[in-house]
């Protein structure tokens, strides 16, 4: 076998730098990746501001309204009416439905580091799953009293009150058919908190079966007067 012929120092010399050139020029390439993954994933306000700013009007540029409100929806892939913008608007403190302003948004989607529609997408699951902690979900309840009444009004209108137990109890309590029953044959056209707070508790405490539900002693009596067993 013929001998190979011993390389010259030049000839290794440039190689090595060359091996070394194209591992500094990876290495740069990682970091740059890096730091675009870290950016991209740390929450930056100016960017949560610019998105906001996506959904509102050169007349109006810090509050988000309806039309906005339904991009908005369209965007993250969920539906206006589903609960959990609702547990959304809780999570921000918005004083009315069917708008955020800048503040509001600034809060809730600070709070959630999220700042683009990936972000608080990955973050709907969270927003759901608020709703099965029975501490959070007693206190989404007593705000979607105040978020959805008329703010011209002290008490909630029957129509609205309705729709918003609906949202929240409809699919979870069993009873709520019939009490749904009893409000459409009820005189009353308008729910106080008080009783919007209590009907939460009569969904909490009466057993399915209303094998402990006692007219006389029943939280509801007081403000409703639910008669079930009839």
């Amino acid at each position: 076998m013929p001998r190979s012929k011993r390389r010259s120092t030049t000839d290794m010399s440039t190689n090595e730098d060359d091996r070394y050139a194209s591992k500094r020029l990876r290495n740069s390439n990682s970091s740059r990746r890096v730091s675009r993954v870290e950016e991209a994933q740390s929450f930056s306000q100016k960017r949560c501001l610019a998105w906001f700013r996506e959904y509102t009007t050169p007349d109006d540029p810090d509050t988000l309204g309806p039309e906005g409100m339904e991009k908005f929806c369209e965007d993250i892939g969920v539906e206006p009416e589903n609960v959990v913008m609702l547990v959304l608007a809780y999570k921000m403190q918005a004083r009315q439905m069917g708008f955020f302003t800048k503040e509001e948004w600034l809060k809730g989607l600070g709070e959630m580091q999220c700042d683009s529609i990936q972000k608080l997408q990955y973050r709907l699951d969270y927003l759901r799953c608020l709703l099965n902690d029975q501490n959070a979900f007693k206190a989404i309840y007593r705000y979607a009293y105040d978020f959805a009444r008329d703010k011209d009004q002290r008490s909630m209108d029957m129509d609205t009150a309705k729709a918003m137990l609906q949202l929240l109890l409809g699919k979870h309590w069993p009873l709520y058919s019939q009490f749904s029953q009893f409000l459409d044959q009820s005189k009353y056209k308008v729910i106080n908190k008080d009783q919007w707070c209590n009907i939460l508790e009569f969904s909490r405490t009466i057993y399915n079966d209303l094998s402990n539900y006692d007219v006389d002693r029943s939280m509801a009596r007081n403000n409703l007067d639910p008669n079930l067993k009839s």
